[in-house]
C-alpha cells in the first residue's frame, strides 16, 4: 500500500491536487469486447459502433481458466461435438459461479473473424440448445461489425449465459455503499430495490431506515442491507409488484446485496466496521454532483484503498446541476483517482455498450474505476448502473472458493438478535468451510478465553430458509435457547476440530497514515481486524521510539478488555480521532483458557 494514500485520510489533499498520471480511460474507446480489445485496438469515436475501421483487430488469447469462452461458429454440430460443447459450457459456468460469457465469431487466439448473418443465427440457436441442456438462459449483450477479408458484412456477438436459480444457490455479490452525508446513498438504494423513482424529497429512502432518528434527520447511522436480484435472462427482480424478499431470492439467478453504510463523520467507526467485517466484494462510492468530493468522500475513498476493496463511482443528483457542473465534478474525481496515492484509471460510462465493457474491465483489472453519472429523481442513466451490476462477474475465482470450502468451518458473528418463538439469532459471514443445519460448533472467545458448545438450529440467507451455507456467504443462524448474554460482536463460531487460539497481545506491521504529532508507546487506538473491534494500547514500537505520518514499523498491541480470535496475516486498521493506520497481523501470543483475564489491560 502506497504510504501517499495518507493524503486522503489527513485532509491535506486539495481537490485536483497532485500530479495527474495517465489519461482517463473512455469505455466507449475500448471496442467493448471481453478482454477490452488487444493492445492495438483504438476507437476514435465510440458512437460509430458500426464503423469497421475503428474496431480492435483481436482480443487477448482465450484463457483456459475463467468464465469467458471464444467460439468461431456453432453451426450444426454433430451429437458428439454437441455433448463436448455442453461439457465445456458446464466448466465455464462453474468457473464463473453460474455465469459465463461467450464471444461468437472469435478464434481461440482472439482474432475477430466474425460471421455472416445466417451463420450467426445458427450459432446462437446451437448456443441456446446448449444452455437448455445445462439449465441456463442466454442473453445477447451486444453485436458489432468487424473488418475482415470479406465483402459480406460480418459480426461478432457477445452472449451472457446464466444458470436458472436452484435451491438458493444464486450468485451473490456484496456491494458496500460509501459516500459523504447527504450524497443520496440510501435514496439510490431505495430507487434500485423498490423500483420507483424518488420524489426529490427522499421518499425512496424511507423503507431503508431502521431508527426513528434516521427518518427524522434523513441520515443513516447504522448498517442496513438491501437486495437487488437479476433473473437468468438479466431482468431486474426487486420489491416492485409487491414481491417479498423470499420471492426475490426464488426468482433470481444473481443477487446484489447492498451494505448501506453511514456517511456522517461521527459514525465513521460504523462505516469501518461494515467494510472490515462484512467482507464486501466491491464498493460503490457515491458523490453528489453539486458538492463533488466533499466531507468524508476522500476518507471513504482512502478506506477502500487501504483495505484493497475494488470500487466504482456514481455521481448522483445530476438533475440539480448544469451539465458544466457535472463535467467539472467528473474532472475533479478523475484528478483524484490519478494521484500517486490512488493510481487508478477512470472510465466514464455514457452508454449501455460502455457499461458492459466497464463491468468486464472492472473484474479483470484492479486499477480500472468506472464512473457513472445519474439521477434518482429523473432516472437519467439509472439503467446503465443496472446493466453494469447485471454483467459484473464474481471477483473471486472458483478455485479460491473451493479451497475455502474445504477448510474447517469459521463463522464471524457480526450481529446478535432475539427473535420471538425462535430464540437467539446471530448474523454474519462464513469465512471458510460449510455450515449445515444441525451442525455442532463452538463459539468464543468469552471474557475468560473459553469457547462454548452450541448447535445450529436453522439458517436463513436474504430472509429465506437455506439448508447449506458455503464459504463467503452471509446469513443468519438460529441458535435456539442459547443464552444471548454469552455472545458479543467479534466472536467466531468454529468447528470443534479447529482448536482455536486466542490472544490479548499481538504484533502487526503497520503504516501510520495520519497523525497530528508523534505515535508513541502507551497510545490507545481502536483496532479493527475483520469483525473484531476493540481498544488496544501500544506496548512497543520495534526499532523505533516513535512514528510520524507515512512511517512504517512493527508494533506490539495489547487489548484492554478481553481476548480475541486473530489470525496471522489478517488485515488491520486502527483509528483514534484523526489518527489512522493500516497493516497486517504478523504474530499472536496465544494464551490458554483461564489466563485471559490476567493478560488484558495494562
Amino acid at each position: 500500500m502506497d504510504s501517499r494514500v495518507s493524503e486522503l485520510f489527513g485532509g491535506c489533499c486539495r481537490p485536483g491536487g497532485g500530479p495527474a498520471m495517465g489519461g482517463t480511460l473512455k469505455a466507449r474507446g475500448a471496442g467493448g469486447s471481453s478482454g477490452c480489445g488487444g493492445p492495438k485496438g483504438k476507437k476514435k469515436n465510440g458512437k460509430n459502433r458500426g464503423s469497421k475501421a475503428n474496431n480492435p483487430p483481436y482480443l487477448p488469447p482465450e484463457a483456459e481458466d475463467g468464465n469467458i469462452e471464444y467460439k468461431l461458429k456453432l453451426v450444426n454440430p454433430s451429437q458428439y461435438r454437441f455433448e463436448h460443447l455442453v461439457t465445456q459450457m458446464k466448466w465455464r459456468l462453474q468457473e464463473g459461479r453460474g455465469e459465463a460469457v461467450y464471444q461468437i465469431g472469435v478464434e481461440d487466439n482472439g482474432l475477430l473473424v466474425g460471421l455472416a448473418e445466417e451463420e450467426m443465427r445458427a450459432s446462437l440457436k446451437t448456443l441456446h440448445r446448449m444452455a437448455e441442456k445445462v439449465g441456463a438462459d442466454i442473453t445477447v449483450l451486444r453485436e458489432r461489425e468487424v473488418d475482415y477479408d470479406s465483402d459480406m458484412p460480418r459480426k461478432i456477438t457477445e452472449v451472457l449465459v446464466r444458470k436458472v436459480p436452484d435451491n438458493q444457490q444464486f450468485l451473490d455479490l456484496r456491494v458496500a455503499v460509501l459516500g459523504n452525508v447527504d450524497s443520496g446513498k440510501s435514496t439510490l438504494l431505495g430507487v434500485l430495490t423498490q423500483g420507483e423513482l424518488d420524489n426529490g424529497r427522499g421518499r425512496a429512502r424511507l423503507n431503508l431506515f431502521r431508527h426513528l432518528h434516521e427518518i427524522q434527520s434523513g441520515r443513516t447511522s447504522s448498517i442496513s442491507f438491501e437486495i437487488l436480484g437479476f433473473n437468468s435472462k438479466g431482468e431486474v427482480v426487486n420489491y416492485s409488484d409487491s414481491r417479498t424478499a423470499e420471492e426475490i431470492c426464488e426468482s433470481s439467478s444473481k443477487m446484489i446485496t447492498f451494505i448501506d453504510l453511514a456517511g456522517h463523520h461521527k459514525y465513521l467507526h460504523t462505516t469501518i466496521f461494515g467494510l472490515t467485517s462484512y467482507c464486501p466484494d466491491c464498493a460503490l462510492l457515491l458523490v453528489s454532483a453539486n458538492t463533488a468530493a466533499a466531507g468524508t468522500t476522500r476518507e471513504h475513498l482512502g478506506l477502500a484503498l487501504a483495505l484493497k476493496v475494488p470500487f466504482f463511482i456514481v455521481v448522483s443528483k445530476v438533475d440539480l446541476c448544469a451539465k458544466t457542473t457535472v463535467e467539472r465534478t467528473v474532472r475533479q474525481l478523475e484528478r483524484v483517482l490519478k494521484q500517486p496515492g490512488c493510481h487508478k484509471v477512470p472510465m466514464l460510462v455514457i452508454s449501455e455498450d460502455d457499461a458492459v465493457t466497464a463491468a468486464q474491465q472492472f473484474a479483470q483489472s484492479p486499477n480500472v474505476t468506472p464512473i457513472f453519472t445519474l439521477s434518482s429523481v429523473s432516472g437519467e442513466s439509472l439503467d446503465l448502473l443496472k446493466v453494469f451490476l447485471n454483467i459484473l462477474p464474481p471477483l473471486t475465482n472458483s478455485k479460491e472458493q473451493e479451497e475455502l470450502m474445504q477448510q474447517l468451518t469459521e463463522f464471524q458473528v457480526d450481529e446478535i438478535y432475539t427473535v420471538p418463538e425462535v430464540g437467539t439469532v446471530v448474523g454474519g459471514t462464513l469465512s471458510s468451510g460449510i455450515c449445515r443445519e444441525g451442525d455442532q460448533l463452538v463459539v468464543g472467545p468469552t471474557d475468560d478465553g473459553c469457547f462454548l458448545e452450541l448447535r445450529v438450529c436453522s439458517i436463513q440467507r436474504n430472509r429465506s430458509a437455506c439448508r447449506v451455507l458455503r464459504a463467503g456467504q452471509a446469513a443468519t443462524l438460529a441458535l435456539g435457547d442459547f443464552d444471548r448474554a454469552l455472545l458479543r460482536k467479534g466472536m467466531v463460531m468454529v468447528s470443534p476440530e479447529m482448536n482455536p487460539t486466542i490472544c490479548s497481545v499481538f504484533e502487526a506491521e503497520i503504516v501510520l497514515l495520519f497523525h497530528a504529532t508523534t505515535f508513541r508507546r502507551g497510545f490507545q487506538v481502536t483496532v479493527h481486524v475483520g469483525n473484531v473491534r476493540q481498544t488496544a494500547v501500544v506496548e512497543k514500537i520495534h526499532a523505533k521510539d516513535k512514528l510520524r505520518t507515512g512511517e512504517k514499523a512493527v508494533v506490539r498491541f495489547r487489548f484492554l478488555k478481553h481476548p480475541e480470535y486473530l489470525k496471522v496475516g489478517a488485515k488491520l486498521l486502527f483509528r483514534e480521532g484523526v489518527t489512522k493506520g493500516i497493516g497486517h497481523v504478523t504474530d499472536v501470543q496465544a494464551i490458554a483458557a483461564g489466563e485471559a483475564q490476567a493478560n488484558v489491560g495494562f
